[in-house]
């Protein structure tokens, strides 16, 4: 690189100038940061964004210009959320790296035009690419691949009208060496799998609606020659992960169609995810969990609930050491579940790190009501154990489960599931029902809410609807003083959680989407007592977390003024993604003035989620929201709830790093259309990755516009789901 670079200003100290004060003298010296060796410069350079790193930081003097183009700092770049960069920004970029980056990301970066994709043939030194979420025709990705000889890693999604006949044979050839393959598949499609004879590892998500927006049936019959037939002879990771849909499980089923011959023998992580009640049958299954047994490297494993019985599982873990195990909604393995993990059956359980076992213990299906009744909830006692022999667990899952503190004495002395699980001191992240926080159940709660009617009675009354409030005023008498005492226990030994996520039973999205699939594992609002004794204590009591980034609270109808949610904002300082949803009544929003104050300390707030029935978006509202400077994304969930157009606007006007606005609202379509209409208009032009979606929430035509919205918001933001001890797959490569 030269050290000639015209208009930089030869002397830093001219730019950049600190002054250190001595505390004898009071004297006042300046410090130069050429001052500085060139390995701390380095250091502080690696934490600036990289847009700002080569178009203003390089351009301040020559020394900054010579270390911002240093290898070290250009090798593996992720423009994933530079929301701010336009088209010609990237492209003054991707100038620049060049000769320099090997992993390069623009995964998410929907706003940029297909055409910016034909500047990546620059970076020929590029090992790992993705692409997900990016606009890509198979003919610019024969031209991009045909450029990339060294590409050993890619991600891209395969969309509508993509060929395979249409890469020419250069790209072939790259794709027959690479060794990791991402697709993001939004049509019946192989993508470019049958061209990738020497994978190692594989990551599909399917994302295929039924039907089209015209309505009409999407067919999946692909062609099944021998070139177009997956073959993973060198396969060692598996991962899947589908939407809803009979189609996207259709497809999965042709991509592990040689499975049924041959089980690839270096396959180590395996994870599969489908939601809904009834996966479709794998009779593979049981030849996968041999094999597992036999090569005794197991890494990760995720299966449906109707994949494995007990005895495959117990083959599937025996003799190997985890690091990620995933029996999401498997009601009928939890005893052999905890039987591998504290019996050993696995070989080392200190090695698993991440563990969900959210409806594990909730029986709403068929063929599992005979685990119904007393047996259905989570015992102290066995967590206990559970948190000593995984003792290094980091990320666990506990969501749909129950847990009913009786003040019965369990393991080791131990009175409360939160005690035995607050001897997981390595836990960084955790999702719990509501009612693992309570400390007993309320007479008054048993007598008035849970008392069995008679038999007769049964056939006149009305079934509960989900999601509607089903408690009464007594239900909100004072919790006794010691209330909290379990949770003060698991703060106490899990300081270090990042990541916290509690959720009501029978909690389900207003949003569309997944809403079928989610009635189907999760039982009504209301049925469990000891959640509803969950409220404005016990989210005070959270500000013991002071390294708190992301906190998921949702569907605790004991929150009744939200002062515990002032109290916790005071404190953690450093959260960055808040979601609410159905938090107290659900016929009014009394927590609004506590909601409001909360916001005006989350100064480091980037992400928000707030879904309520009765949410008032006034400029009360968004005048508070204006406090959180750093916000990037906004989505709004009410069903009967109300807008103010003028004070989103503004809203919007004042903090300028928002790129996601999306509110699904009452209200009418036309004044959903219009505000929509006027901020895009607006704000387009200095926002370039603006998505601004304001729907009426009742409206048919919903999921419709769901489908519109950029994977990488939905999954993230707009869809309530949880984000703990979730497969690996799903993280950025």
């Amino acid at each position: 690189m030269s050290t000639t670079v015209t208009g930089l200003p030869e002397d830093m100290d001219r730019q950049i100038v600190q002054a250190v004060c001595d505390e004898d003298a009071m004297a006042c010296v300046s410090v130069g940061m050429s001052g500085l060796s060139d390995e701390i410069l380095l250091c502080i350079l690696r934490h600036v964004p990289v847009c700002d790193l080569l178009l203003n930081v390089a351009r301040v003097c020559r020394k900054l210009h010579t270390l911002c183009h240093d290898k070290t700092l250009l090798t593996r770049v992720c423009l994933s959320e530079e929301y701010m960069a336009n088209d010609l920004s990237v492209r003054q970029i991707l100038k620049q790296l060049a000769n320099h980056v090997q992993s390069l990301s623009l995964s998410g970066c929907y706003w940029l035009p297909a055409c910016t994709m034909e500047h990546l043939v620059r970076c020929r030194v590029v090992t790992h690419l993705d692409l997900t979420g990016c606009r890509l025709t198979s003919l610019r990705l024969s031209r991009l691949l045909s450029s990339l000889s060294l590409l050993t890693s890619l991600a891209f999604d395969v969309a509508p009208g993509f060929n395979s006949a249409q890469l020419n044979s250069e790209a072939v050839d790259s794709l027959s060496r690479l060794s990791e393959l991402k697709q993001t598949l939004l049509t019946p499609s192989y993508g470019v799998v049958p061209c990738c004879a020497q994978l190692r590892r594989l990551a599909l998500q399917f994302d295929i609606s039924d039907v089209t927006r015209e309505g009409v049936g999407v067919c999946c019959q692909l062609m099944v020659g021998q070139s177009s037939v997956p073959h993973y002879q060198q396969l060692e990771e598996f991962s899947a992960r589908l939407a809803p849909g009979e189609v996207n499980q259709t497809l999965l089923l042709l991509y592990l169609a040689v499975f049924s011959v041959h089980v690839p023998e270096r396959l180590r992580v395996f994870l599969v995810s489908i939601p809904g009640p009834n996966p479709a049958h794998w009779p593979a299954a049981t030849s996968l969990a041999q094999s597992l047994r036999n090569h005794g490297d197991l890494e990760a494993l995720q299966l449906p609930r109707s994949w494995l019985d007990s005895l495959s599982l117990e083959r599937a873990l025996q003799g190997n050491s985890p690091k990620h195990l995933s029996f999401s909604r498997c009601p009928a393995l939890w005893a052999q579940v905890f039987h591998s993990l504290l019996e050993g059956g696995v070989k080392d359980a200190t090695q698993l790190l991440s563990l969900n076992l959210s409806g594990i213990s909730h029986a709403p299906y068929p063929e599992c009501t005979g685990i119904r009744g007393g047996e259905d909830k989570l015992v102290a006692g066995t967590m206990s154990r559970l948190a000593i022999g995984c003792s290094n667990l980091k990320h666990l899952n506990l969501m749909h489960t129950h847990y009913h503190h009786e003040n019965t004495p369990g393991l080791g002395g131990e009175t409360h599931l939160c005690a035995s699980l607050a001897k997981l001191g390595c836990l960084r992240s955790l999702t719990l029902p509501a009612c693992a926080l309570s400390d007993g159940l309320n007479t008054r709660h048993i007598s008035t809410h849970t008392t069995s009617p008679s038999s007769l009675l049964l056939g006149l009354k009305k079934a509960p609807r989900v999601g509607l409030q089903n408690y009464k005023p007594d239900s909100e008498s004072p919790s006794p003083r010691d209330s909290t005492l379990g949770l003060a226990q698991l703060l106490a030994g899990c300081p270090f959680l990042e990541i916290l996520e509690l959720i009501g039973p029978g909690f389900i999205s207003a949003l569309p989407r997944l809403e079928p699939c989610a009635r189907a594992c999760v039982e009504p609002r209301g049925m469990c007592a000891w959640a509803r004794g969950v409220g404005d204590t016990h989210l005070a009591a959270l500000e013991a977390l002071s390294r708190l980034r992301r906190l998921t609270l949702a569907g605790l109808p004991g929150v009744l003024k939200g002062t515990g949610l002032l109290q916790l904002a005071k404190r953690c300082q450093d959260l960055q993604v808040l979601s609410l949803a159905n938090l107290g009544s659900l016929k009014t929003m009394n927590y609004t003035s506590a909601l409001l104050d909360t916001l005006k300390h989350c100064t480091q707030l980037q992400e928000l989620r707030l879904e309520q029935p009765y949410l008032s978006a006034n400029a009360s509202f968004f005048e508070a929201l204006s406090c959180c400077s750093r916000l990037q994304r906004l989505c709004l969930i009410s069903r009967s709830g109300t807008f103010d157009p003028f004070a989103t606007e503004t809203f919007m006007e004042r903090c300028h790093s928002v790129v996601m606005c999306h509110m699904f609202m009452g209200g009418t379509l036309v004044a959903c259309r219009t505000l929509q209409k006027t901020l895009l208009d607006r704000f387009s032009a200095e926002r370039p990755a603006l998505s601004v979606v304001i729907y009426p929430l009742q409206h048919e035509d919903l999921p419709l516009v769901i489908r519109d919205i950029p994977l990488t918001l939905l999954d993230r933001t707009t869809l309530f789901q949880s984000h703990v001890a979730q497969a690996p797959h799903l993280s950025p490569w």
